[in-house]
């Protein structure tokens, strides 16, 4: 007897703890102290199920409801709203059908509550015509019962069909309460419908119902997503009273209106008003301090997110991943997704945004490999994020088997994704891949033509990009700017200057799109590649806009080209006072300087970089081989193929100049013995990579190598003797555009 007493303790200072930890919104200590019990009731069973299902884990309420289902405690009308739910979330109708026939066996389907919960069910999973059969078959409808209906009419989005249901409701006798107008307003600001919004509000005022916080809050919620944040903030000053609710709707309707210093007052005012935050309040503010990158606010509010035990919530997780990265803090972001105990596919998706968007593309790939190997499947937003991370690494293996992922997730015909996907094909030197995938999409956006014509424009295929460009207008997609940048832009790769000239007028007088300073930019790289430099500098002195680095840049690097010394030194001196940190202007200088043999104005010039701290960036190869990227530096000998790369070269040098190769020691900034430059010229990164891929990579397939910076002379050089000699195509990408060496010739023809 004492034993059963102990027993009963036990269960009753466990069930108290779990309650708790559950109020608290810990559910991980919850599960613990649940997992420890014997027999827990169907009590601690329903709380722990409502607990997972009120932060969105509904994987988690499913499982639970099945190995409930296996022990000797019932389900009961409390337990299956919040797994039908979980099912509608997670749109698993067939799911939802089993719990539906279980309920049938329970003898719970006169329970109103539990249809309702049915009702929503089938609307979630976008089966209407069982949703609104359920809701017929209802004997007694509460005002509950009506308004599950009509709300899932109002978030299927359709809401002729709520309001149709609204004045059954009414006629039938009973009359709408504050929860009716609640539902119908708030489907009025996601369909962005303000005339039937008003509507609903006059409605309310001429039936005088009383104006409640929570119909308030619905209001202020959709002025806001209307675009009427003035009226919203009105409503919002005028209110009585202002709980949590109404302080949530107004600091989401700034951040959706894109006012975040306004969001993040309404959050101040909030503190000093006594309202205490909840989950919601930090996924709608989150945002705000993310994009006015205001890491202290952040903090403040992960500060409230522990105090308040929301942690365990997924989306506010996210929310605070999202911050933490658009912050550059990556490292807090990462411990902050890996101490959630449990992740959907947005918490998946931030923390590889993050890592892609901030150049940690290995960190990105590891990342969506460890995510694939859970049960949380990707969606079209994460390949859009993953193929960004293949394109910067140039990695096509990698990229080819994320592509493949994206067919058998069915995910290939998402015109999202299929630009990502051309973009990582074009950027990874494949262009014909890109342009099957282009192809092959059923509908083409504005992106998706714009990427194909800049991918042509990098690969020094300027006619076949103007010829996509006019096939695009023809088929009624109006460019926009940034389709024109990859217009003037591949004019400017292939030295087509006057019909860059053609395009640069069509873009301003046809489509009345105002010229941005990445347009001069183009213009500018135009004529000086083309040798125009005085022309260039006159298009700048003629610029309605103050040219910034972009623009005076692109003509600094024709001067390079041309070694005008003169034109070069001016445009250097403006950018020195424009940007004092860009180690880059001060190489093209040197480069100039170096190129007319004025060695000791390069000696000055690099004294003056040392004495300001800067320091040239070294040159990096990569190349992917054996589903790895593999780096290479300039004069690095730390690989462990280092002997056998070295010794490739000294026999690929022999050969090239049997062929005719002379090294062009003037690409060696220093002045230095013709033998030293030779040696340097020699163990240039890409010809370390192109060395390294011959070793590795089976005979006959392309070489693609990724560098840093610009291509230099003699590399660029020496690369279409080793094509030749070689027999295989080697495709390099430097910083501005990609070189294909076949047989000893460049797509280039020299011009870059």
């Amino acid at each position: 007897m004492a034993a059963v007493a102990a027993h009963d303790q036990v269960i009753l200072s466990s069930s108290r703890l779990i309650l708790d930890y559950l109020a608290c919104g810990k559910l991980s200590n919850a599960r613990q102290v649940f997992e420890k019990l014997d027999s827990p009731n169907v009590f601690l069973w329903n709380g722990l199920i409502i607990g997972y299902a009120k932060h969105g884990l509904h994987e988690q309420v499913i499982n639970l409801f099945n190995r409930m289902q296996k022990t000797c405690n019932k389900p009961d009308n409390y337990t299956f709203p919040s797994v039908l739910k979980a099912c509608g979330s997670l749109v698993d109708v067939q799911g939802g059908e089993k719990v539906h026939n279980y309920i049938i066996k329970c003898g719970f389907e006169s329970n109103v509550v539990v249809t309702s919960a049915l009702v929503g069910m089938y609307a979630k999973c976008n089966s209407m015509r069982d949703a609104r059969k359920m809701f017929d078959s209802m004997s007694d409808r509460d005002i509950v019962a009506w308004n599950t209906m009509i709300a899932c009419y109002a978030q299927s989005g359709q809401l002729e069909e709520a309001l149709r249901l609204f004045r059954e409701m009414e006629a039938s006798g009973l009359k709408a309460g504050s929860a009716t107008f609640a539902i119908l307003i708030s489907a009025c600001a996601r369909l962005a419908d303000l005339e039937q919004g008003k509507t609903l509000h006059e409605h309310l005022i001429r039936g005088r119902l009383e104006l409640t916080v929570f119909v308030a809050s619905a209001l202020v919620d959709m002025y806001a997503k209307c675009g009427s944040i003035e009226v919203a903030r009105e409503l919002f000053d005028n209110m009585p009273e202002r709980n949590l609710v109404s302080c949530n709707a107004m600091i989401s309707g700034y951040v959706y209106n894109r006012r975040y210093e306004e969001a993040l007052k309404v959050f101040h005012e909030m503190q000093i008003a006594g309202v205490k935050p909840d989950s919601i309040t930090a996924t709608s503010v989150l945002p705000a301090c993310a994009y006015l990158g205001a890491l202290q606010d952040g903090r403040l509010i992960h500060g409230y997110v522990i105090k308040n035990g929301c942690e365990a919530d997924v989306f506010v997780g996210s929310a605070l991943i999202d911050m933490y990265t658009r912050c550059q803090n990556l490292e807090i972001a990462r411990k902050v997704f890996d101490k959630m105990s449990e992740r959907n596919v947005v918490s998946w998706n931030v923390m590889i945004a993050g890592y892609a968007t901030h150049g940690h593309s290995e960190d990105a790939l590891m990342l969506f490999h460890q995510m694939r190997s859970t049960r949380v499947r990707p969606d079209h937003v994460t390949y859009a994020n993953i193929l960004p991370a293949c394109a910067q690494l140039a990695a096509l293996q990698q990229g080819k088997e994320i592509h493949k992922s994206m067919v058998e997730d069915g995910l290939d015909s998402d015109i999202f994704v299929s630009g990502a996907l051309i973009d990582m094909y074009v950027k990874c030197g494949n262009l014909n891949a890109g342009r099957q995938v282009f192809d092959k999409m059923p509908q083409r956006d504005l992106v998706s033509w714009t990427s194909m014509v800049a991918g042509y424009g990098m690969h020094g295929y300027g006619e076949e990009a103007l010829s996509l460009f006019n096939q695009m207008q023809k088929s009624g997609i109006k460019p926009d700017h940034v389709t024109f940048v990859a217009v003037l832009s591949s004019c400017s790769h292939t030295g087509l200057v006057d019909e860059g000239l053609h395009y640069f007028d069509q873009m301003v007088f046809n489509y009345r799109i105002t010229p941005r300073l990445e347009h001069y930019a183009c213009m500018v790289d135009l004529l000086g590649r083309a040798g125009q430099l005085e022309k260039a500098y006159e298009f700048i002195k003629g610029m309605p806009l103050e040219p910034d680095a972009r623009v005076l840049s692109a003509l600094l690097n024709a001067c390079r080209i041309y070694n005008n010394v003169e034109l070069g030194e001016r445009m250097a001196e403006r950018l020195f006072k424009m940007e004092p940190d860009n180690v880059g202007f001060y190489i093209l200088l040197s480069n100039i300087y170096a190129g007319v043999g004025r060695w000791d104005d390069v000696a000055k010039l690099r004294s003056v970089m040392k004495d300001i701290g800067l320091k040239k960036d070294p040159g990096c190869s990569w190349i992917e081989a054996g589903n790895r990227v593999h780096a290479f530096h300039t004069g690095d000998k730390s690989h462990p193929q280092f002997e056998l790369i070295n010794a490739t070269l000294e026999d690929l040098t022999g050969k090239m100049m049997k062929e005719g190769y002379v090294p062009n020691t003037n690409f060696v900034l220093h002045d230095l013995e013709e033998e030293e430059k030779e040696s340097i010229l020699c163990r240039h990164s890409e010809k370390l990579a192109i060395a390294f891929g011959l070793i590795n990579t089976p005979p006959g397939t392309v070489i693609r190598v990724t560098k840093n910076l610009r291509a230099c002379g003699d590399c660029h050089n020496a690369t279409k003797f080793i094509s030749k000699i070689v027999g295989r195509e080697i495709i390099v990408r430097d910083t501005t555009r990609f070189h294909h060496f076949k047989g000893g010739i460049c797509s280039c023809r020299d011009y870059w």
